[in-house]
């Protein structure tokens, strides 16, 4: 409802949001762990949003980010990939709101590597692609499903972001060879285009070929679709405890070899950061 909010965007639409309250709402989920509860009284979980205008803590006044970057680093499990909780098992999803929690908090470049194991992590996401599907799945020994796109698909850019690091603005876009990508985003926007769409007069986006469409589909096969056809990089990062850490240019990824036709080629969520846009 938040970033619905944000997507309209103007000062009416943030005005709807009584933030005392929420921000009360936001404290009483919040565990000991840096964990939060999904509901009051409700099972204890990786964070799926927290807001951008938190003050920095100080050890006299803790907020919602106390403890937050080291709860995440424990629900890295033995696979390389991200669960819910401590002790689970890795799920695509929980990866993505991993990496945008930590990206809440400081410059990928900086706190992945501080937090997580990346060779271990990056080998698990890669795991999750699948040939000659070129989808995502969301779990070890899981079908390939168009959600995906996003929740795993996603995690893309930002380690991208991370590895690469802070670069100067240039706005130029130029070919790729696809050499330097961690996923074939070839294989990923053929899954999207051949086997995402319903061809029927429903339209719309779907799991994989015999479903039928349906929104949650439809908005993350999207997502999906932009991530793989854009490229994110770090313009610069302060460091100095301010939210947001770091600012960021999106262009569009250019391949020697498009396999996609230019109108085809999926928006950009403007005036949301890449870690949240489209929870």
């Amino acid at each position: 409802m938040v970033l619905s909010l944000a997507i309209v965007g103007g000062e009416a639409a943030y005005q709807i949001i009584d933030r005392r309250a929420m921000w009360k709402w936001l404290c009483a989920l919040k565990e000991p762990d840096g964990g939060f509860r999904l509901t009051l009284g409700g099972e204890i979980d990786l964070p799926l949003n927290l807001p951008h205008d938190s003050p920095s803590h100080t050890p006299e006044q803790p907020d919602l980010f106390t403890g937050l970057a080291d709860y995440v680093r424990r629900c890295q499990t033995f696979e390389g990939g991200i669960s819910a909780r401590p002790g689970a098992e890795a799920h695509g999803a929980y990866a993505f709101c991993a990496l945008g929690c930590l990206a809440i908090l400081d410059a990928p470049h900086r706190i992945f590597p501080r937090y997580l194991d990346m060779p271990r992590l990056i080998s698990w996401l890669s795991s999750r692609q699948y040939a000659p599907e070129g989808g995502l799945s969301g779990r070890t020994n899981k079908l390939v499903d168009g959600c995906y796109s996003h929740w795993v698909g996603g995690c893309w850019p930002l380690i991208e972001a991370a590895i690469h690091g802070p670069t100067i603005a240039t706005g130029i876009e130029t070919p790729s060879s696809g050499i330097d990508d961690l996923y074939s985003r070839e294989g990923l926007i053929r899954y999207i285009l051949c086997c995402g769409q319903d061809q029927t007069k429903r339209g719309g986006m779907r799991d994989k070929p015999y479903q039928p469409s349906d929104a949650y589909h439809t908005c993350y096969v999207l997502n999906g679709l932009s991530s793989a056809q854009h490229v994110t990089r770090i313009l610069s990062s302060n460091g100095d405890g301010m939210i947001p850490p770091w600012t960021y240019e999106v262009l569009s990824h250019l391949d020697e070899a498009q396999v996609y036709n230019e109108e085809d080629r999926a928006g950009i969520l403007k005036g949301i950061d890449p870690p949240v846009a489209a929870y």
